[in-house]
């Protein structure tokens, strides 16, 4: 009994500083004061960042009613992208700030977690311009009721605070590679970092969920079970900057092949961006580092 007056204010202290490093963190809302969104531009960002490839209806034919709904396997269960139109049932009520606050911390209006499913961990970046834009043009797409579906995860990953731990480890908004001219410069970085979350695909993890950032852009297992997800580094993709940018805007690959399955939203989304942003992206992935392994 000796020995349990001293763990059991240990145990307590230590769970108090638990509680404390995984509270969920919030934006500096002064950083939006006063920056006004532009719709036009916001059309760009959502474009950019595939908004509408995971969040519409599964099946539904208007991609812009967000309703949520699609399945999202993973090994710790099966996340649903939720309701993200303009109504009660999804963002209708949400402020600049609390959209910045789901991008780029991962917290919500109401101060819980977001799961990574979400990619945050690459929206982290998001300059406040563009979260005020996608914020203006979301606002003018076509309100829908129906209700977020819950998540399918079992415990111990449905104990929300338990992500502030995950972000500790993991949650950085650091850039991986180095912005230069040869890699498509700061546009190129912005799209495939932030933007258009390319790592959150083609990036393996690690068993906790983390982005290996030792093989970025390695290629990974498709989370559906089926397949890889190739690897982008130049020791495997030999086709030239140019082969890349025409895949992105048309699907076809050098040798005819055409894109499929999930990628072919994330070309549908390319080919309305600009050719020079296409080109930036082709040259950032170019400019990749060889894994060797």
């Amino acid at each position: 009994m000796g020995i349990l007056k001293y763990l059991i204010p240990v145990a307590v202290i230590a769970a108090g500083v638990g509680w404390v490093v995984t509270a969920p963190g919030s934006v500096d809302a002064a950083r939006y004061d006063g920056v006004t969104g532009n719709a036009e531009a916001g059309e760009t960002v959502f474009t950019a960042a595939g908004c509408a490839s995971c969040h519409h209806a599964p099946q539904s034919e208007d991609k812009l009613v967000l309703a949520g709904g699609q399945p999202f396997a993973s090994d710790f269960g099966t996340f649903y992208a939720p309701n993200i139109s303009p109504s009660d049932a999804g963002i209708g009520g949400w402020t600049v700030a609390d959209l910045a606050g789901a991008l780029t911390q991962g917290v919500s209006p109401d101060g819980q977690h977001y799961y990574p499913a979400f990619p945050y961990t690459s929206y982290a970046k998001m300059e406040p311009q563009d979260v005020a834009d996608l914020h203006a043009y979301m606002q003018t797409l076509p309100a829908s009721d129906v209700a977020s579906k819950p998540h399918d995860v079992g415990f111990p990953f449905n104990i929300r605070r338990s992500l502030g731990g995950w972000k500790l480890l993991f949650f950085s908004d650091d850039y991986v590679m180095e912005a230069s001219d040869e890699a498509g410069g700061a546009r190129g970085r912005y799209l495939v970092e932030t933007l258009a979350h390319c790592a959150e695909c083609h990036t393996p993890r690690n068993p906790l969920g983390g982005l290996d950032k030792a093989m970025w852009m390695g290629g990974a297992p498709n989370p559906s079970g089926q397949g890889t997800i190739p690897r982008l580094t130049p020791d495997k993709l030999t086709w030239s900057a140019e082969d890349i940018a025409y895949y992105l805007e048309s699907g076809f690959t050098p040798e005819y092949d055409s894109v499929g399955g999930h990628m072919a939203e994330v070309v549908d989304n390319f080919s309305k961006l600009s050719a020079e942003d296409r080109l930036a992206v082709a040259q950032y992935i170019k400019a990749l580092p060889a894994l060797g392994q």
